[in-house]
């Protein structure tokens, strides 16, 4: 009987608009007024045919959403009262701080701000057993006066053999060879104005005459087929732009640098194809290897670009021979694709083996020079990492176009070229370093390899390099990648020395381990083989 009454008569429902005043500003009194107007004859219709608890939720929820139009349809009309254009505490009086800072504050609660895909890719932790290595030396550092008990380093491959010799230079040269005037004044425009990006002109000349003389070859460098980089690192990128689109890929003989993977591969894109070489043969390269990489290579669809191989070899230590090389250039025109070499350990020889580098093979022979590019620096035969030069070679004029253009984002810095300009120029101070440190090399790769064999563990036949490749395997289980980082991590652990592992090379062979003694000082050898003792004890 209720039901009835509510349909047939709704105007008895009391009249809510009429029981509020309209706001100066606007309607929107009127407008709630209006909503219940229609919303109370519905509850009623709701009431008649769902029942009292559907007649009172389904008009509320009405009532809200048509409150909620009304109140974003009044935010967007403009004030009815505008302040003065010309008054600009009026202008400022319109803006609402606190809103717009509560509005911000929401708008910001969605997460946190994000960094490109690349950039998540890059700063993920390391997981290669090399930069482990290196970091957790670094937290620790073996000193005998001041942390006997740290971790030795032998995972880094750097030349400290040697700086007694360049520390002298460079306290009885510095001042002459920063000055550089003409008249003994300060010449400022030569170290702090803008030089040529891909290096200054004066020491393209001087690392030419150096890299013939270091690396023990009668061919003369061209200068202007230089371009200087800040290191190796950016060289060998800057080949891979040169020479290689995103996806393409390079055959690299194993095993090899384990930074490759890094270096050449983070920003460009590129892929390394493993190219795997057998102790049975002394780690050395095979065309037959190669060409087999590039057939399963070219059956996945990926396209080779080019060979990269280090010449000596990092971290073997052998030299490719002059047989090896004549084949590599067939090999690579046949394929019609680039050779890299980096020979950035050119100078540091110390064996019965001669290095013959690609340049005096291409000036011999008449070869397609357009796809032999050649990587150097002064880190290692120079004892200068800090200094952060390298070098491309290449006789290619379209990549040396395109280098140079690249060489602004990894430039070599003014003072730093005008101080090696003058040290690589005094003849006699090179020559009796480059003798110096080749015997030192020397003597310390036998005793160090000595110390290691007194422990049943043998090295590679070696001519060159600041390291020597020691067969552990013997002391591995299992005998596989699992059994060799165990005992990489005992070495770490327990022997407190920093070694790579051969997993870290792409070494196919497991229980290899990469050692680099010119870290070491003569005195530090027994120290290190008692801790190697230590771990193989337990």
């Amino acid at each position: 009987m209720i039901h009835t009454r509510s349909r047939r008569n709704p105007t008895r429902e009391p009249n809510f608009s009429s029981s509020k005043p309209t706001s100066p500003g606007g309607s929107s009194d009127g407008g709630a007024g209006a909503a219940m107007r229609l919303i109370v004859p519905l509850q009623g219709v709701v009431q008649g045919r769902g029942g009292l608890i559907l007649g009172s939720i389904i008009p509320g929820a009405l009532y809200y959403f048509f409150q909620l139009y009304l109140k974003r349809s009044r935010s967007a009309k403009p004030s009815s009262n505008p302040p003065s254009p010309s008054s600009p505490s009026a202008q400022l009086a319109g803006f609402s701080r606190t809103s717009s800072r509560s509005n911000l504050s929401s708008r910001g609660s969605v997460g946190p701000v994000r960094v490109s895909a690349r950039a998540n890719s890059i700063a993920k932790p390391n997981d290669s057993p090399y930069y482990i290595g290196l970091e957790r030396t670094s937290e620790d550092p073996y000193c005998r006066l001041d942390n006997p008990d740290g971790i030795m380093q032998l995972g880094l491959s750097e030349n400290k053999l040697s700086l007694d010799l360049i520390e002298k230079w460079i306290s009885e040269n510095l001042e002459r060879s920063m000055i550089g005037g003409a008249d003994g004044g300060l010449n400022i425009s030569a170290i702090a104005t803008y030089q040529p990006l891909d290096g200054i002109v004066e020491m393209k000349r001087a690392v030419a005459v150096f890299m013939s003389r270091v690396m023990g070859t009668t061919v003369a460098f061209d200068p202007s087929r230089i371009v200087l980089t800040s290191g190796a690192t950016p060289a060998i990128e800057t080949l891979c732009f040169c020479l290689a689109d995103q996806g393409n890929a390079f055959l690299v003989p194993t095993p090899y640098y384990p930074g490759f993977d890094r270096d050449m591969k983070w920003r460009t894109g590129v892929e390394l194809i493993p190219v795997h070489c057998r102790s049975s043969d002394n780690f050395a390269l095979s065309i037959t290897a190669l060409e087999q990489a590039f057939n399963q290579a070219r059956k996945r669809g990926q396209r080779v670009r080019g060979i990269l191989i280090s010449n000596p070899s990092n971290p073997v230590g052998n030299i490719l021979n002059r047989e090896t090389l004549y084949s590599l250039l067939d090999f690579a025109r046949e394929k019609n694709i680039h050779i890299i070499s980096d020979e950035i350990f050119g100078g540091s020889t110390y064996g019965s083996e001669e290095f013959i580098s690609m340049a005096e093979i291409l000036e011999s022979e008449d070869f397609d020079r357009d796809r032999v590019h050649i990587i150097y620096g002064l880190s290692k035969d120079l004892s200068l990492p800090g200094f952060r030069v390298g070098v491309i070679y290449s006789f290619n004029t379209s990549v040396l176009a395109a280098a140079k253009k690249l060489a602004r984002f990894s430039s070599v810095s003014a003072p730093t070229q005008r101080l090696l300009i003058s040290m690589l120029s005094d003849t006699r101070f090179i020559q009796r370093y480059i003798e110096t440190t080749r015997e030192r090399i020397r003597e310390m790769y036998v005793a160090f390899a000595a110390g290691l064999k007194q422990l049943g563990i043998e090295c590679t036949k070696s001519s060159a390099g600041l390291y020597c490749w020691a067969d552990m395997s013997g002391l591995i289980r299992p005998y596989n990648e699992k059994g060799e980082l165990e005992l990489w991590e005992k070495l770490l652990r327990i022997g407190k020395i920093n070694v790579t592992p051969g997993s870290a090379c792409h070494c196919i062979e497991p229980g290899w381990f990469r050692c680099c003694f010119t870290m070491l000082a003569e005195e530090d050898i027994p120290v290190v083989i008692k801790r190697i003792q230590r771990v193989i004890e337990t």
